[in-house]
């Protein structure tokens, strides 16, 4: 049997609150699925599962704060079969009680008793997965309409697509009339009106705490979905119509605003002060002359669309893969009292958050990366890391970390290493200064590279080559 187990999404991270199941006992997953959301110090993180199979008891409730390593769920071999069905979804119990007798209501924002609702009122007989219960609402379909034929009373995909074409065939939907139940915000209503935007659930819950309205957000996501950021980005409603119910809203809005970025602090603070404490550092700089490099840019670019032209940041990041990848003692981990070199190269990206604070997620395999893969995955990653949906496996799995600060007019760049990795790489602003070459001085685009290395690992003479590998691939940017 396997284990799914809480991942460390970063060296300073020592526990984690889960926030979302994204499975039921019973489904079907593949390895590399996403299978729940996390809340860490510095973001909520989609976690991926690492091996396939068929999930079997989830053993942590939502809301619930465990230390990493904590045992999730229990993962079945492909193609099993439960052998008593589970008494009752685990998350939709879980979240009724965390109101009164949970001790840490600051880390877990009141549980969004519209989301409580919403989980265990509708569909109390039956057990559906969170992944059908959102093609229902998708297609239209009343989930209590539709006969379920899973193991133990489930009402599994096929019978919700079974059940598609019934209920689109009436226009006069029978849900809605019930209007005024439950819940007061209408964000979070059952009744799949026709102009509902699509959403995730824990955008859902999300826009129930803060009090937006979905139907006024912009979504990002795939077909337009409203996804977390984009109701983080959203106003948040003054104050919703019914006056009396004002006192719940003000304490969640707190926790992902202030105190959010007051605990990134405190993460940033405690692995910065353990790279200090344990790594000896020390630093190397080269200047690089880069009119190779932005000649051969320009021209690229120039038979481009501006939407695919590339970066100069991209030509420095591929350099810097490659030298890794040339120079694999500094491209790796310090573990156990010793250096593990890595088998790949995944090159961490520090990105700013607007908000305050950084993250330093992973693209994998970057040195194998064509330019155009590279510039299309660095878009793509600071998107996704300003929008708060960066997953687990791009946390974790930085081998090296590239920090650029060019743009904010700074020249050079003297970074601290994310323990446990063994390497930074610094650049600078891409600017240009006076250059001899050839007894003649001009001006010529430059850049200066530094490098934090881990003196336990390797030496100023490694570090040199480092630079000056990064430097001579510079000068042939064709061959990038």
């Amino acid at each position: 049997m396997g284990e799914f187990r809480m991942p460390s999404l970063g060296a300073d991270m020592e526990s984690g609150t889960l926030l979302e199941w994204r499975v039921q006992p019973g489904d079907a997953v593949h390895k590399g699925d996403i299978v729940a959301v996390v809340d860490t110090d510095k973001s909520a993180i989609e976690v991926e599962i690492f091996e396939s199979g068929v999930i079997g008891e989830l053993l942590v409730p939502v809301g619930d704060k465990v230390p990493v390593g904590t045992l999730l769920a229990t993962v079945l071999p492909p193609g099993a079969t439960l052998a008593t069905p589970p008494a009752a979804p685990p998350a939709a119990p879980a979240p009724a009680e965390v109101p009164a007798p949970r001790a840490a209501p600051a880390e877990v924002p009141a549980p969004p008793a519209a989301a409580v609702a919403r989980a265990a009122a509708p569909h109390a007989s039956h057990l559906v997965s969170p992944v059908v219960r959102h093609l229902a609402e998708r297609l239209g379909v009343d989930l209590d309409s539709v006969a379920p034929t899973g193991a133990g009373g489930r009402i599994t995909r096929a019978d919700v697509e079974r059940a598609a074409p019934e209920v689109a065939a009436p226009p006069p939907a029978p849900a809605p009339a019930p209007a005024p139940a439950p819940e007061p915000s209408p964000a979070v209503a059952a009744a799949p009106a026709p102009g509902r935007p699509r959403s995730s659930p824990y955008a859902r819950r999300l826009a129930a705490e803060r009090g937006v309205d979905l139907a006024d957000v912009a979504g990002s996501g795939p077909d337009g979905a409203v996804v977390a950021g984009d109701v983080t980005a959203a106003p948040s409603a003054a104050a919703p119509a019914p006056a009396p119910a004002a006192p719940a809203p003000a304490a969640p809005a707190a926790r992902t605003g202030a105190d959010r970025q007051a605990s990134m602090r405190r993460a940033i603070a405690a692995s910065m002060e353990r790279s200090k404490r344990e790594i000896p550092h020390y630093y190397v700089g080269l200047d690089i002359e880069l009119g190779a490099a932005t000649a051969w840019l320009d021209a690229a670019n120039a038979e481009r669309p501006v939407a695919e032209r590339l970066l100069p940041a991209v030509l420095l990041l591929k350099a810097a893969a490659l030298a890794a990848r040339a120079l694999p003692e500094l491209n790796g981990f310090w573990v156990d009292g010793g250096f593990r070199p890595a088998d790949h190269v995944h090159l961490g990206v520090a990105v700013s958050l607007r908000g305050g604070g950084l993250v330093a997620p992973a693209i994998h395999d970057a040195d194998t990366l064509g330019l155009d893969e590279l510039m299309a995955a660095l878009r793509d990653l600071v998107g996704r890391a300003r929008a708060g949906r960066l997953r687990s496996s791009e946390m974790a799995d930085p081998t090296i970390t590239v920090t650029n600060l060019g743009d904010q007019g700074v020249t050079t760049v003297y970074a601290v290493i994310t323990p446990p990795q063994v390497a930074m790489v610094g650049f600078g602003r891409v600017a240009e200064r006076p250059w001899a070459e050839g007894g003649m001085v001009g001006p010529r685009p430059v850049v200066t590279a530094t490098l934090a290395a881990d003196h336990r690992v390797t030496d100023g003479l490694r570090g040199a080559r480092f630079l000056t590998t990064i430097d001579k691939l510079l000068h042939a940017p064709e061959d990038l």
